[in-house]
């Protein structure tokens, strides 16, 4: 059976129509690989991709939009709600069918030397591919931002694992590296305040003694008037999403704010929402292996 990886690559650029779909003419370019999702959101001024192919036809692409990328966002212009430190501001290869973490590593590898020889723009990996435990949290190689980063990459222990210690004059630093699938899970607040959503993020994290497997941050967006909780769910297994679903709603309340919606962001595997639908409808002896249909279509 061929092997196919899974690449979501995120741009600093949610509001710009005629740059996305730059982006996406891009991406649709390349035979082998298929662009499954593309969503922008203006608040947070950004774009995630959500690409499926040959290991060598995505490499391809994620090489080619990050040099789209570089051309036509500038980030001394950017200003948005998420946090960003690049054009193409971070590239995760994830192994799909018949792929390996270790491969996907390799992977990485090979794009971020090629982005360096070819257009000069530094980048860190992360997450498998670290090169040190530090940097195995993208919010670790993140913190600072782009206008942070010219001083943070001066300190001995930041240089970039590809290129020289500054970063490209407009298109910043990018953050390339293998993992695991995620869900990037967000939970809407019908307030203003974005700091009652930065406290909520706080209690909820994993680094400040929440779930182990949720990164979370508040985020104001703008166009709706409303803050948001904004998350990384790394392991939708060792973490569900109706756990933390369920501790915000619960924290919200001691604020006297509801939950109006939640979003999750690009694919997600289905699972994670399986899992959900169990829990709220109280499903007894439930199989997901045997009791979804589309478990037994794949591959007919």
């Amino acid at each position: 059976m061929a092997k196919l990886v899974e690449c979501i690559p995120n741009f600093s650029e949610g509001r710009d129509q005629a740059v996305i779909d730059g982006l996406v003419k891009v991406a649709q370019s390349v035979p082998g690989c298929t662009l499954f999702d593309a969503q922008s959101d203006a608040s947070h001024n950004r774009c995630v991709f959500t690409l499926v192919g040959s290991p060598e036809s995505v490499e391809e692409v994620a090489f080619l939009l990050c040099k789209k990328a570089s051309e036509t966002i500038d980030m001394t212009k950017h200003e948005g709600a998420h946090p960003r430190m690049g054009a193409t501001d971070v590239i995760p290869f994830v192994p799909t069918v018949n792929m390996t973490v270790e491969e996907c590593v390799e992977m990485s590898k090979r794009v971020a030397q090629r982005i360096w020889d070819e257009l000069k723009i530094p980048s860190f990996l992360y997450e498998d591919s670290a090169t040190s435990p530090d940097r195995v949290n993208l919010a670790s190689c993140r913190k600072g931002q782009f206008e942070g980063m010219p001083e943070k990459l001066l300190k001995p222990e930041w240089a970039p694992d590809y290129g020289e210690r500054k970063i490209h004059p407009t298109a910043g630093i990018t953050a390339i590296g293998a993992r695991m699938p995620l869900v990037a899970f967000n939970v809407n607040l019908d307030t203003p305040d974005v700091e009652i959503a930065n406290k909520i993020a706080k209690m909820i994290r994993g680094s400040s003694g929440g779930f182990k497997y949720c990164k979370a941050i508040g985020v104001m967006l703008e166009d709706r008037n409303i803050a948001q909780v904004s998350m990384n769910m790394v392991n939708y297994e060792g973490t569900q999403l109706y756990r933390v679903f369920e501790m915000i709603r619960a924290e919200a309340d001691r604020w006297g704010v509801r939950i109006i919606g939640s979003e999750v962001v690009g694919l997600t595997p289905a699972k994670a929402l399986v899992d959900a639908a169990e829990y709220y409808l109280k499903i007894e002896n439930f199989d997901y292996h045997k009791q979804v249909m589309e478990n037994h279509l794949v591959g007919l």
